[in-house]
């Protein structure tokens, strides 16, 4: 089989708007409003060039585990990433783009920013992504996926662990929503039903309670009618600019627990 033999799609431009905008302002711990600038100066976002590597990458990857290709033409791939990656790695490390308007608390529904451009949920720029999307509806959360071959776990199925992150990023658009910063401390999953690939998956979140630093949130994940998965999470308010930084700005106590292990996103 040759390489022209195989079909590749045209490339897609990703519609999302990413967060690129300077950082400002430095509201109190767990207060709606923007984020201070914690790591140095202002960043854009990823240039279209980079979006368009990135999707790239998640279509080979794609393409790698759900498709019968011969060895000569694997090798073919193995050597030219190879060359790839060290012309990569020789160059100038990256800072990783800091949120910028995540936690504005604003009222409007509809389609929000990718917060994080290279998270693993959400993130256009990220090669290893699920290529997820996330809105607002109301006072809800709302996360919409549909999971390519090199996400399944048991055959047929995604895994578990891709639909836990799915519910945590949906959980996290209601940070967004009520305008908090915030760490996951505990997320519990409860598995309904085999979650299957390639086709759309939706998944809803919503605040519960909330208690000081402390917020519950609970998702539900559907395909169609049916409920996949369902979950609840304890988070825990932290300041903006510690959040930003990545954790290299210290926290304020404020008499709670420490904080757990952030979000990963």
């Amino acid at each position: 089989m040759s390489d022209a033999a195989m079909p590749v799609e045209p490339h897609r431009p990703d519609p999302r708007p990413v967060s690129g905008a300077p950082l400002s302002g430095a509201p109190l711990p767990g207060a709606p409003g923007t984020l201070a600038s914690a790591v140095g100066p202002a960043e854009v976002g990823p240039s279209s060039a980079r979006l368009a590597a990135a999707t790239a990458l998640r279509r080979l990857g794609h393409a790698l585990v759900a498709r019968q290709v011969p060895d000569d033409v694997l090798e073919r791939i193995a050597t030219r990433v190879d060359q790839l990656t060290d012309r990569l790695q020789a160059m100038a490390p990256r800072q990783r783009p800091a949120p910028t308007d995540l936690f504005t608390g604003s009222a409007a529904n509809g389609p929000s920013p990718s917060h994080f451009p290279d998270c693993v949920v959400t993130g256009a720029a990220n090669p290893m992504g699920m290529d997820a999307r996330v809105e607002r509806r109301g006072r809800e959360g709302v996360l919409t996926a549909t999971l390519g071959a090199a996400f399944e776990g048991a055959p047929g199925r995604a895994h578990g662990g891709v639909v836990a992150a799915l519910l945590d990023e949906a959980m996290g658009v209601v940070l967004s929503i009520v305008g908090t910063p915030a760490y996951t401390g505990r997320l519990t999953v409860t598995y309904r039903a085999p979650t299957p690939l390639q086709v759309p998956l939706e998944f809803r979140a919503r605040l519960l309670e909330r208690q000081g630093r402390k917020l519950h949130i609970a998702a539900e994940g559907r395909h169609g009618d049916t409920v996949i998965a369902e979950a609840k999470a304890l988070f825990i308010a932290v300041d903006p600019q510690h959040f930003a930084s990545g954790g290299r700005h210290p926290p304020r106590r404020h008499g709670a627990a420490e904080d757990p292990a952030p979000r990963s996103g």
